[in-house]
């Protein structure tokens, strides 16, 4: 089966996906002004932090807020922390920074039948999903270009995982995380930000990939 966009909903009508939305509202609250979730299947923890630029054998127990404090007391250096977790058959991914939101980093989170899914908020509401299968990304868009009816010129065409959905700018964040439950069949729950998860370092992007521009192209 296609992975992703051939999955059934996880809803069955109208009523349904916005309850689904609606579990997600504290996405868009303004104290939550940063991060990226990463869902991926196939793959162990341990991989996951590799394919991320860290090193598993180093690791500690932070919650979200912690690892934010440990971030914000290196303003000079990149201090990049990875915050992990496994749901089934899923690992979850969870940062303050951007690792997940760079194609590359989802192509080798990815590779060998893996599945992936991030999704991006940054500081300056800026907002990003992708979605990767097998080493591939499949696509990649900004949810806030597609407020109201999906617009129909080819360039602008969600991905097949993607259809039917429909974004408004006061929930964007909680209708992407609805998306990414509908696409990866994990629901995402916003206790793990006050849980102590395995927290690991990551290598900054610039020494990832040096001046390589491949890396942030889909």
């Amino acid at each position: 089966m296609t992975p992703g966009a051939s999955r059934e909903p996880l809803h069955g009508g109208p009523s349904d996906w916005e309850g689904i939305v609606a579990r997600y509202a504290w996405a868009d609250s303004d104290e939550l002004d940063a991060y990226t979730f990463s869902v991926i299947a196939g793959k162990t923890v341990d991989e996951v932090i590799r394919a991320f630029g860290g090193d598993p054998e180093v690791s500690w127990l932070m919650t979200f807020a912690e690892a934010v404090e440990a971030q914000a007391s290196h303003p000079y250096e990149a201090y990049d922390l990875l915050r992990v977790l496994t749901v089934d058959r899923h690992v979850i991914a969870i940062e303050r920074g951007r690792h997940g939101s760079i194609p590359e980093i989802a192509r080798r989170a990815s590779a060998d039948g893996g599945e992936f899914f991030s999704l991006h908020r940054s500081v300056n509401a800026g907002f990003q999903v992708m979605h990767a299968h097998d080493g591939r990304v499949d696509g990649m868009f900004d949810p806030f270009e597609f407020q109201g009816p999906a617009r129909t010129e080819p360039e602008h065409e969600l991905p097949a995982w993607a259809e039917g959905v429909t974004f408004h700018g006061e929930t964007l964040c909680a209708e992407s995380f609805a998306l990414m439950e509908r696409t990866m069949g994990v629901a995402v729950d916003s206790g793990w930000l006050d849980t102590e998860l395995r927290t690991a370092r990551l290598s900054s992007p610039a020494d990832l990939f040096g001046r390589s521009k491949a890396a942030w192209l889909p």
